[in-house]
C-alpha cells in the first residue's frame, strides 16, 4: 500500500483542482498580455481578473455535451465572467493551455522528486561513513572476489544517486517549456510576445518552435529519467535481497515486532520492501517506453499522446515519489551484520589473495603467464579440497622459489585492500551534499 503522506504530497499536484487552476492562470495571463498590447480594454481585463473562476462539477457536466475538456472549462469560466469572457482563449488553441499547464505540473512534480533524491542521498552518506571500514567480501558473478567495505558499497550507491539528481534537474529544465503559438504553431492569431509573457510569469521557457504541441521528445527525456532512477532503486533493492539471503546474511531489512514474514512459516523474515521496489521499477520502465512512443505523431499533431500522458504522468511521478521514500527508509533502518561479513570473508580460506600473489610473483621476474599458472595451481587445489590458501602457498615448492614465508604472510593480509578508502571517499563526497 502507498502511504497517505506520499499520495497527498505528490497526488495533489495531479488533482483536478490544481490542473484547472493552472489552466485558469494561463488564460488570465494571455489576457494580461493582450491588455498590455491594448487589445483588451482595462475594464474588460479587470472584470476577467476579478471574476474568472471555474466549477469542476459544471465542467464535467458541460464536457458530457462537448466531449472536449478545454471547451467545457472555457464555458464554465465564461459563466462566471460574463460578456468580457469573449476575450478568454482568444487566438489560442487547446494545446496551448494543455501543454503549458503540463509543463507546470511536471515542474512541480520534479521539485518533489529532487527533494526525495536529496533525502535519500543523505541517508546513503550517513551509512557510508558509518561503515567506511566495515570489511566484507566483494563479489563478481556472485562469486567471492576481493575485499571491499560496506561503506564503499554505500558510497557507490550515493554517487549513482548524485548522477540521478543531476539527471532529474536536467529533466526538470527540459520539460519546463511552454507554448502559446496557436493552432499549428505559427502565431497566426497572436504574437510571440504573448507567449513570452505567459512563460515568464509561469517560470517556463518558451519552446523555440512548436506545432500545435510541444514536441514529445521533451517529455520522453523526462520519463526516461524517471525510469533510470527507478532502475537505480531496483539495483539497490536487489543488493539487499541478495545480502539478506540465508546463505549470505550480511544485511537485512528491518523486521518490526509483530511483523509477519509468511502465513505458513513463522520463522520467515522476507525482504518484502526490496522485492516490492524491484517490481515497481518495471512499471517505470514501461512508462518510459510509452513516452518514447509518443514522439512520432501525425504531421503537426494528433491526439494519440494525450491518453498516454493522462495515465503515465500522475502514475509515474507518484510511483517514483513513493519508491524514493520507501528505499530511503529501507536503507535508513537497514540492519547490518559486520560479524557475518567477517565470517563470509574468511569462507574462501584466503583465496581472495590470489591476485596479490600473482602480482608479487611478476615483481620477482616471472612472466604473467608463469605467475598465473603457479598461483592458479595452488588456488585450484585449495578450492577443490577446502584447504587454506596461505598454508598451501607456504608449502608449495614452486611458490617457495620466489616468495619467502614472511613475504607470503605479509602479502596475504587484508590491510592493503583498504588503503585508498579515504581517497575514494574524498572523491565521492567532497563538494557533494
Amino acid at each position: 500500500m502507498i502511504e497517505r503522506y506520499t499520495l497527498k504530497r505528490m497526488a495533489d499536484i495531479w488533482s483536478e483542482e490544481n490542473r484547472f487552476n493552472k489552466w485558469l492562470r494561463i488564460e488570465i495571463l494571455i489576457c494580461e498580455a493582450y491588455g498590455s498590447l491594448s487589445e483588451i480594454s482595462p475594464e474588460d481585463l479587470k472584470t476577467i481578473k476579478e471574476k474568472a473562476n471555474f466549477n469542476i462539477e459544471r465542467i464535467n457536466e458541460i464536457e458530457k455535451r462537448t466531449k472536449h475538456d478545454v471547451v467545457a472549462f472555457i464555458e464554465s469560466v465564461a459563466e462566471f465572467v460574463g460578456p468580457s469572457s469573449k476575450y478568454i482563449h482568444m487566438g489560442a488553441t487547446s494545446s496551448d493551455i494543455l501543454d503549458t499547464s503540463f509543463a507546470c505540473l511536471l515542474k512541480e512534480a520534479s521539485e518533489v522528486l529532487i527533494n526525495d533524491i536529496e533525502n535519500f542521498m543523505a541517508v546513503l552518506k550517513d551509512r557510508a561513513y558509518e561503515h567506511k571500514f566495515t570489511p566484507m567480501i566483494g563479489r563478481t558473478h556472485g562469486i567471492h572476489a576481493e575485499p571491499i567495505t560496506f561503506g564503499l558499497k554505500m558510497a557507490h550507491f550515493y554517487d549513482e544517486m548524485r548522477r540521478n539528481l543531476e539527471r532529474m534537474k536536467a529533466a526538470k529544465d527540459r520539460v519546463s517549456h511552454g507554448k502559446i503559438s496557436g493552432a499549428v504553431g505559427t502565431f497566426a492569431h497572436l504574437q510571440p510576445s504573448i507567449e513570452d509573457y505567459v512563460c515568464k510569469h509561469l517560470g517556463l521557457n518558451p519552446a523555440p518552435i512548436s506545432t500545435q504541441i510541444i514536441p514529445r521528445d521533451y517529455h520522453a527525456e523526462f520519463f526516461t529519467t524517471l525510469a533510470i532512477i527507478a532502475s537505480s532503486i531496483e539495483k539497490m533493492s536487489l543488493e539487499i535481497r541478495n545480502l539478506q539471503r540465508t546463505e549470505v546474511g550480511e544485511a537485512e531489512e528491518f523486521f518490526s515486532k509483530g511483523q509477519t514474514g509468511s502465513s505458513a512459516m513463522p520463522h520467515k523474515r522476507n525482504p518484502i520492501a526490496s522485492e516490492n521496489l524491484c517490481g515497481l521499477a518495471r512499471l517505470l520502465r514501461g512508462y518510459a517506453l510509452s513516452a518514447l512512443e509518443n514522439i512520432p505523431l501525425w504531421h503537426e499533431r494528433d491526439i494519440s499522446h494525450s491518453s498516454v500522458e493522462r495515465v503515465i504522468a500522475p502514475d509515474a511521478t507518484i510511483l517514483l515519489d513513493y519508491m524514493l521514500e520507501r528505499v530511503k527508509n529501507m536503507y535508513k533502518n537497514l540492519m547490518v551484520y559486520p560479524d557475518r561479513m567477517e565470517k563470509n570473508l574468511s569462507m574462501s580460506r584466503g583465496l581472495h589473495h590470489s591476485e596479490a600473489i600473482l602480482l608479487s610473483l611478476i615483481k620477482k621476474g616471472l612472466t604473467r603467464q608463469e605467475a598465473y599458472k603457479l598461483t592458479q595451481g595452488v588456488a585450484m587445489k585449495c578450492y577443490e579440497q577446502g584447504l587454506d590458501f596461505r598454508a598451501e602457498l607456504i608449502k608449495d615448492q614452486g611458490i617457495g622459489q620466489y616468495l619467502s614465508n614472511a613475504e607470503i604472510e605479509s602479502i596475504t593480509t587484508n590491510e592493503h585492500y583498504f588503503k585508498y578508502v579515504e581517497t575514494i571517499f574524498k572523491r565521492v563526497f567532497e563538494g557533494n551534499t
